[in-house]
């Protein structure tokens, strides 16, 4: 998976992939995906019931979750950007990812140098 020519997304989870793999868009999606539904069912890292405190990691998990959900916006607007005007969607994706943007950025979510593959949108959406 890639956003542009310089930025390339491999998939390793750590656990059963721990050698960065490359893997087409749609296979790093599917990985991703997988991944965050299993940390989202774990309760360890994502309490459900009031009062179960959140582990002393939690923070790094969400980090993590969220640089990688970026890649995928990096992937759609490099890869797929004319394709999803032609379908007169773009200000659907521009509204989720200027929130997205905005959520990561007041709370200090996701690194500045993770954001350079949309470093032009990203300023953008911070300087409005």
């Amino acid at each position: 998976m890639s956003a542009g020519p310089k930025y390339e997304y491999r998939w390793a989870d750590g656990v059963t992939i721990k050698k960065p793999l490359v893997v087409s868009a749609p296979k790093y999606v599917d990985y991703l995906m997988d991944w965050i539904e299993a940390y989202l069912d774990n309760e360890s890292i994502f309490p459900q019931k009031i009062g179960v405190p959140f582990p002393p990691n939690f923070q790094d998990v969400v980090k993590t979750i969220l640089k990688r959900l970026f890649r995928v916006y990096a992937h759609m607007y490099h890869s797929h950007f004319q394709k999803i005007v032609g379908l007169k969607e773009e200000a659907h994706l521009n509204t989720c990812f200027k929130h997205f943007v905005l959520f990561t950025s007041e709370f200090g979510l996701i690194e500045k140098v993770e954001l350079a593959a949309l470093d032009d949108i990203v300023e953008s959406i911070l300087q409005n």
